[in-house]
């Protein structure tokens, strides 16, 4: 007699019952039949369908075949049973997997019984919960030993915890990029070259000049390099490098709210590890842009529109790219950069399809030696393919250890350094294309994007209107794009205050980007706000407010105060430069500066130094230097917000 394991979302207990139990009989609905995909996707489809596969999984496991009758629907659409078999062919970790699975569906089930749309506090509460749940669930998998996983202490020596991370692999290919980067640069000489083998990167970041030299070559003149402190470092200029790093790294869209300067100067490996893969993904990944890189217009396919393409992320656009030359070499295409090329084939097709062929004017032919595809040892093939890769100077970041195990980041980073280094595409003439709608983002796009990425939302935003027209990253919950959309200006109407008048959920579906830009405004400003009410006792904080605090401190340090943020002297940036010399006295070196009769030039240099030494003595500004010289008044206010918050925190 098959007996059936019933699981219950209302409370998500778990009995095992037979075919004879009256509560089967009483809660079975009739007909019953079997579950298929389509009965579980229009609900919650990615716990559903989770289910159905460990129901499967189960079978398998058990050696039963698998049989129609495996899942029945019971009392509810979200209610289940599955087959179940001798204890001892079960195990408990299954059992918390089907706990798993329906956790985040009951959460949503129990707040949803009276309507059909949350509350704000019913939302937060279904948020908090789906946290819990996923901390409990990455724990258990984190514990469990896993090949080429180093243990390392936790960030407190209190804490008694350990972070797991594939350390060896990725401090590996991080030193050798590093080594590489930097190696003609004198100002890291004294730390330069690093040992692979050794522990040698966790020490030398621990001055913030390479990690400052890093961000550069990310995103170049994101830090001025006169804000630098390279020679006869203490303890006080070392902890300024280092937040010059931090809050730099954060306005080029790094997330790093968990990482402070003394972790950096103690050589937390996994953080140094986590903020490095940031930084050089993000400058890996600078020119992967149809702005950038018009020629990426022939990975159109048929029916498609530039706007699709557009839409593209660098990950999507770099699969399509492979794709495309593997195309071109007659092989099957790939999904991935992991399990996919594990062969290292795909690999050796690509190689040979963009190394140089002598038909572009001054770049010699190199030939790819195919030989080695033949080898049949996985790691062979792979140390064969990555001597062809070297001969085109694109052999960094992998091992062929990698390559075998499909070490989903490195393998991308070595994708991405091929791409930015050999990206045989040529754009084409005759299609017809409006050009003009290429268009790159802005520079206060750009700001904004930065500072939702710092502050770790997931999805990434890599484009600003595409990727927020379901409004997930706007509050981060899942429901249907377009309600998302209306949602989130109800929030922004109803509990924030914000002054929306004319904008509606469409126009952030649709990308409007007035109107998208307006919104995104209002929440960096009052996120800034919010800060300075939380240092000042949860006073309201007004722009009038800022104003009257950023020329009180100038007035006592007997310097010259602003009308507003329009005033004309701001395009000068010696009003921030004088707040900041205020508030950390002695920190502005004056005789770098051009302070009369400027030109637009001089203004640029001016305003470079300002923005990188707010950032030096602790403010997280996410302006740029052109925002002061063009005295654009949203940019300025939040420089003197940010740094009306770190003058708070002497108090």
């Amino acid at each position: 007699m098959t007996s059936y394991l019933s699981v219950s979302l209302s409370g998500l207990t778990v009995r095992p019952v037979s075919q004879s139990d009256p509560s089967h009989s009483q809660t079975r609905l009739t007909p019953v039949r079997p579950v298929s995909q389509s009965d579980l996707s229009h609900s919650q489809p990615t716990s559903c369908r989770s289910a159905l596969s460990a129901c499967r999984q189960t079978e398998r496991q058990t050696s039963h075949p698998p049989r129609p009758e495996t899942c029945r629907l019971l009392a509810s659409p979200l209610s289940f049973r599955f087959p179940t078999w001798p204890p001892a062919r079960r195990s408990l970790q299954e059992l918390e997997e089907l706990r798993e699975a329906f956790a985040k569906i009951e959460i949503v089930q129990e707040l949803t019984k009276t309507s059909s749309q949350l509350t704000f506090e019913e939302f937060t509460q279904i948020v908090h919960g789906l946290k819990s749940s996923e901390v409990a669930k990455t724990f258990r998998k984190a514990i469990n030993k896993k090949e080429g996983i180093c243990s390392v202490a936790g960030t407190s020596e209190q804490s008694g915890t350990q972070h797991s991370y594939s350390g060896m692999r990725r401090k590996w290919a991080f030193v050798n990029w590093i080594n590489k980067a930097l190696e003609k640069d004198p100002d890291c000489q004294h730390v330069l070259p690093m040992d692979p083998n050794s522990n040698d990167l966790f020490t030398a970041v621990g001055d913030g000049i390479v990690l400052c030299k890093m961000i550069n070559l990310s995103v170049p003149d994101t830090i001025d390099e006169r804000t630098i402190n390279k020679k006869k470092l203490t303890p006080f200029t070392i902890q300024e490098n280092l937040n010059l790093a931090l809050n730099s790294a954060s306005a080029i869209g790094c997330h790093v709210v968990n990482i402070g300067a003394e972790d950096l100067k103690e050589g937390r490996q996994h953080l140094v590890l986590g903020l490095l893969w940031q930084v050089i993904k993000i400058g890996l990944f600078a020119d992967i842009e149809l702005s950038k890189n018009e020629a990426l217009i022939a990975l159109l396919r048929d029916g498609e529109s530039l706007e699709d393409l557009m839409k593209l992320s660098p990950e999507e656009l770099l699969l399509r790219w492979a794709n495309y030359h593997l195309e071109e070499a007659g092989c099957g295409k790939i999904n991935n950069f992991s399990s996919d090329i594990k062969d290292s084939k795909a690999y050796y097709n690509l190689l040979n399809q963009v190394a140089p062929k002598g038909d572009e004017e001054g770049i010699p032919p190199i030939a790819i030696d195919m030989s080695g595809i033949r080898e049949k040892e996985d790691l062979k093939r792979a140390e064969c393919m990555l001597d062809q890769a070297d001969r085109l100077g694109c052999r960094q970041f992998v091992m062929p250890a990698d390559v075998v195990r499909g070490n989903p980041k490195l393998n991308l980073a070595f994708i991405a350094n091929l791409f930015n280094k050999y990206p045989a595409l040529k754009k084409p003439e005759n299609q017809d294309i409006d050009w003009s709608s290429i268009e790159g983002e802005t520079r206060e796009e750009r700001t904004f994007r930065n500072w939702m990425n710092s502050l770790g939302v997931n999805p990434r935003v890599n484009h600003l209107y595409v990727d927020i027209d379901d409004a997930l990253v706007i509050f981060q919950f899942n429901m249907k794009k377009l309600e998302n959309c209306n949602y989130a200006v109800e929030l922004g109407k109803k509990e924030a205050k914000f002054s929306l008048v004319g904008i509606a959920g469409q126009d952030l579906h649709a990308g409007n980007r007035t109107l998208t830009l307006a919104l995104l405004w209002q929440l960096m400003r009052r996120y800034t706000l919010n800060i300075l009410e939380d240092l000042g006792d949860g006073q309201k904080v007004t722009d009038d407010t800022i104003v009257g605090w950023v020329n009180d401190t100038l007035t006592e340090a007997g310097k010259p105060t602003i009308s507003s943020f329009k005033d004309g002297s701001i395009s000068t940036s010696m009003p921030v430069l004088d707040l900041i010399d205020a508030i950390q006295s002695g920190s502005i070196r004056y005789d770098l500066l051009k302070t009369e009769d400027l030109t637009e030039e001089e203004k640029l240099n001016n305003a470079k130094y300002a923005i990188s030494m707010a950032r030096k003595i602790g403010a997280r500004v996410y302006a740029l230097p052109e925002d002061l010289v063009e005295v654009k008044p949203k940019m300025v206010m939040t420089v003197f917000a940010c740094l009306m918050a770190r003058g708070m925190k002497r108090i």
